[in-house]
């Protein structure tokens, strides 16, 4: 932006001014930024960026409007706090769009988030072709997740759960109390269960297959539940004698079969872990009576062009679209003849309220069309969108909202999409910049930088050696910032970006390994090979397939051959689990499969789900911290194992709030505030354990320490040492070792996984897949990740990434192009070679990017 330009900003817009902002490692910074403007928040992981797009601007946005509305509807907003800053001017009211999943349940899908669905039901119930003599059906029964709409036999899921015998006693030569029962829970709940058994006076020692029938169907599906005492630790022949006696029992423990067992915990448990289990004993098979679609057979009789609701809402979204288009214009009565004309001119108010649901449907699917979202279909499950694809979503349902004078803060919109696909999410925000709003955007992507009006560049550093403003003003005057990374890939300085991936030779594979017959999703009897012994990068628009090729099935298949279970992680709240199912299906791998010996996936999914799971907990290096503080003087004189250093459980931690370090209060119409704990005064530990201290530092001190801290203090400990060097190759310098999981980007968890691999003696033979690892990186990290991902290279493994980063992409030494488009258009191999052939091909959507960056030419 020119000087003049930047004038007129100034005078058409006026600016934010914030003054003393100190959230997080801010430095009591003081910066002003246009309205009415694209300001694009940059800096290194962990710079700042981020605590002052949201947890300041749009932190005391949502606090003034908070303020304005009744204290009874405040109570039923989420409500940050007030940010640490002494004062911001000029600021509108925000919208935050951020890539956080929440915890959407397993019945929520694309069409509940943007509200499609419900013109949807309406349209069916309002304007459907209804069967001769059929009652009308009010919207609600067209929902599978309403008593009107589900069906009454699977209650809305689609499929029928059940459990057999052999599924829940996969070893029929084992007895009762060697755990025959597989089903049942590992822990005292199965002991419990047996010890039911023995004082009903069953055989809990012979091999389960010679018991009678009539008592292994009792014991496997009874409804009853009786309840009985029970001697805990005596043997079957001493319980009789107790009973016969009647001596006191430890206790009365009612019976629950293995049946009533799993199909309670998959029913009602709000753990995923344990839904998971349950559900490996059951079979599922499709619903008999709707036939999948989960509505009540009067709903599916019920059709618009033809189409039932449940069949809609499988199409891509660009099928409904034009499938809809004819209606919304009108002419969708020509179309059907003669009959068509005479039911629109009996039922006009029909066919004017057809038209209007139509219209609006399809002006509503047109915007997320523009962002390139026409793969997805309505009854997509918003637990298996990615981030990207979310915030996305959102973002849609602002541009339709027309709203004006708004400041819209956005967390790096451009995660998870190719070069192709931001081109369409610029023009989005190029569009809501031009109804008269604001935009605060934080983001990594060169592309999206170069297109910003201003530019607030926070660095220099990360963590305690960020939170300065190194500039704020237009993007060309970042140039001169010499202390700013940003300037030095923007500008295309050298000693960066392109001018290295130019220099980069791809190595010689060592081997194949071919997928053939790939079916999964938008893939068809797909034929792709993979070289072995070095780093492929998958590339491909957003719906082109790439998960589904990587992160799917050939996860799925090679997880399979190695005997392993699919590594990933627990599954996401709300995410359905997978019923018992038979060995992966989908595909067949043949080559040189005996070089991989083990498998590794590093996905995005959190490394915890409470604040007592950490970095340092995660990752191990706890415990030899632990270690090392139990090893001191004063800890061995009173006896302290390193179990005491552990505030997850009893004798070490403070009591009084059990080793969370804070007590919440709850305010009920503000919001709920956690205090630093009066006791420990935030420590976790109480005084005793605080007492014991290595080189004047307490383990509570070490928690505190950041991972540059902490290198520095452990450097004489190689243990230690390593891992916490491993955790700064990868860019994470700036975390506290306590730092709670639930405090981590998926960038940030998937980046602590890697390192938990990094530190590990490498052995070689392993395959490494990972998705999107440069997710949340400036263009500096992505050079250091690229650096450990040639260092696992280097050591005989193999790696293979799904990446839309023309970074990684240029330094692979193999790449494999999906597409041409998304969904249906995409699903096939366009272009497969070293980065230069790719570069080089026709019909494939990367090909200019990847040439563009490997000449050089990205530049402003």
């Amino acid at each position: 932006m020119t000087d003049s330009l930047h004038g007129a900003v100034q005078a058409r817009t006026g600016f934010v001014r914030v003054r003393g902002a100190r959230e997080h490692n801010l430095r009591n910074i003081d910066v002003e930024i246009p309205r009415d403007a694209l300001v694009v928040f940059t800096g290194v992981s962990g710079s700042g960026k981020s605590s002052l797009a949201f947890g300041t601007l749009y932190a005391e946005a949502q606090r003034r409007y908070l303020e304005s509305v009744s204290p009874y509807a405040r109570r039923l907003f989420h409500q940050v706090g007030s940010p640490d800053v002494d004062g911001i001017d000029g600021l509108p009211p925000a919208v935050a769009l951020q890539q956080q999943r929440g915890a959407p349940s397993m019945r929520s899908s694309l069409g509940s988030v943007t509200t499609l669905s419900n013109l949807v039901r309406m349209l069916y119930s309002r304007t459907g072709d209804y069967p001769p003599g059929q009652g009308i059906i009010y919207a609600e029964g067209f929902s599978p997740n309403t008593p009107e709409g589900a069906c009454p036999t699977c209650h809305g899921q689609g499929r029928l759960y059940e459990v057999t015998e052999r599924s829940m006693v996969p070893d029929d030569s084992l007895s009762i109390r060697e755990r025959a029962i597989a089903a049942w829970p590992t822990a005292w709940g199965g002991q419990n269960q047996r010890d039911i058994l023995v004082t009903l006076g069953y055989d809990v020692d012979r091999p389960w297959r010679e018991l009678p029938q009539q008592d292994r169907d009792w014991i496997l599906f009874t409804d009853e539940q009786p309840v009985v005492p029970v001697y805990a630790g005596l043997t079957p022949k001493d319980t009789r004698r107790a009973l016969k006696r009647g001596a006191e029992p430890s206790y009365m423990g009612t019976f629950s079969s293995a049946r009533r067992h799993v199909l309670h915990t998959f029913a009602s448990s709000h753990s995923a872990a344990m839904k998971k289990r349950a559900a490996g004993f059951m079979l599922s098979q499709e619903c008999p009576t709707c036939g999948g679609k989960r509505l009540r057979p009067e709903a599916l009789t019920v059709t618009v062009a033809g189409l039932d609701i449940a069949d809609l809402s499988r199409l891509p979204l660009q099928r409904v679209a034009t499938l809809l288009r004819p209606l919304a214009e009108g002419t969708s009565a020509l179309e059907h003849g003669a009959q068509g004309t005479e039911n629109a001119e009996a039922h006009p108010e029909q066919a004017l309220a057809r038209q209007r649901l139509s219209e609006e449907l399809v002006a509503r699917l047109a915007v997320l069309l523009d962002l390139g979202l026409g793969y997805l279909t309505l009854e997509r499950g918003t637990p298996t969108l990615s981030p990207g694809e979310l915030q996305r979503l959102r973002l849609a349902t602002q541009l339709y909202s027309n709203l004006f004078g708004v400041v819209y803060v956005l967390d790096e919109p451009s995660a998870g999409l190719h070069p192709a696909d931001t081109e369409a999410l610029l023009a989005a925000l190029t569009g809501l910049k031009a109804a008269g709003n604001s935009l605060f955007v934080v983001e990594h992507e060169l592309e999206v930088i170069r297109r910003a009006d201003w530019l607030v560049d926070i660095g220099p550093g990360a963590g305690e050696q960020g939170g300065e403003v190194l500039y704020s003003g237009p993007p060309d005057g970042l140039r001169a910032v010499g202390a700013s990374l940003t300037a030095r890939y923007l500008f295309g300085l050298a000693g960066t970006g392109a001018a290295q991936s130019v220099s980069h030779t791809p190595r010689p594979p060592t081997g194949w390994i071919q997928l053939s017959g790939a079916t999964r999703h938008n893939l068809h009897e797909l034929e792709v090979a993979f070289p072995l012994g070095v780093l492929t990068s998958v590339t491909g628009i957003s719906g082109s397939g790439k998960s589904s090729l990587i992160s799917s099935l050939l996860v799925d298949l090679i997880a399979s051959h190695l005997g392993q279970a699919v590594p990933a992680e627990e599954e996401d709240e709300g995410e359905e689990p997978q019923a018992h199912t038979s060995p992966p299906s989908g595909g067949r791998l043949s080559g040189d499969l005996n070089r991989l010996q083990r498998l590794i996936q590093v996905d995005q999914r959190p490394i915890g789900r409470t604040p007592r799971s950490n970095l340092a907990t995660y990752t191990g290096l706890f415990d030899h911290v632990r270690k090392l503080f139990a090893a001191a003087p004063l800890a061995r004189s009173r006896g302290y194992g390193a179990g005491r250093f552990s505030f997850n459980v009893k004798g070490g931690r403070c009591e009084h709030c059990q080793g969370e370090g804070a007590v919440m209060v709850e305010l009920l119409f503000l919001p709920s505030v956690y205090a630093p704990c009066p006791v420990c005064h935030g420590t976790r530990y109480n005084i005793e354990t605080l007492d014991v201290q290595i080189q004047g530092r307490s383990i509570a001190d070490v928690l505190r320490m950041t991972v540059d801290e902490a290198g520095d203090f452990f450097v004489g400990e190689p243990p230690v040492a390593r891992a916490l060097g491993v955790l700064r190759e990868v860019g994470l310098s700036y975390l506290r070792l306590g730092q709670p999981a639930t405090e981590l980007s998926g960038g940030e968890a998937q980046r602590i996984k890697l390192a938990t691999e990094l530190q590990r003696a490498g052995r070689g033979g392993t395959l490494y897949v990972l998705d999107e690892p440069t997710t949340g990186l400036h263009p500096a990290d992505v050079e250091r990740l690229i650096r450990q991902l040639d260092g696992l290279v280097g050591a005989g493994n193999t790696v293979i990434v799904v990446e839309h980063d023309m970074q990684v992409v240029a330094t692979s030494d193999w790449v494999i192009d999906l597409g041409p488009g998304a969904g249906e258009e995409g699903g096939r191999v366009v272009a497969a070679g070293t980065p230069a052939d790719v570069a080089r091909a026709s019909g494939s959507r990367t090909a200019p990017y990847l040439a563009q960056f490997l000449a050089g030419t990205q530049t402003i």
